[in-house]
């Protein structure tokens, strides 16, 4: 009986380790915006900003993003890039795939100018959407 007790002891604590070398962080949104390439490739103008009151996770246990907007985004992480910072951001970038298998990079920046505001942007080939974010 006492090996029993034994096991589950070391089961449970054995868990315990390993979520705890993960974590899952939420933001909400305040607003986004779209920036597109028109058919000569050019980018276009940024969409006006629209407010959106959604959930984003990023949890680094199951190495994925999740946009939960009307269309749920999943994104993949494939990779951790080096976190940057200058004067005025300070970058943490990520290279995945989304829901749909096509190739993307996130970036979560934080404008150190601009009392710390975090936006997440979503870069693909063709659009970038923006997103401002604060933590939850």
């Amino acid at each position: 009986m006492t090996k029993i007790k034994a096991f589950i002891i070391i089961f449970f604590l054995s868990l315990g380790i390993q979520s705890s070398y993960g974590q899952v962080y939420k933001f909400k949104t305040s607003g986004f915006s779209v920036l597109e390439k028109n058919e000569k490739g050019k980018w276009s103008n940024w969409s006006d900003l629209d407010l959106v009151n959604i959930l984003i996770s990023l949890d680094t246990n199951k190495n994925r993003i999740v946009v939960y907007s009307q269309i749920i985004q999943l994104f993949e992480i494939i990779d951790y890039q080096d976190r940057t910072e200058n004067d005025t951001d300070i970058v943490y970038t990520f290279t995945c795939k989304n829901n749909e298998g096509l190739d993307c990079t996130l970036s979560i920046i934080t404008r150190k100018n601009q009392d710390n505001r975090k936006q997440l942007y979503i870069n693909y080939e063709d659009r970038i959407i923006v997103y401002n974010i604060f933590n939850v």
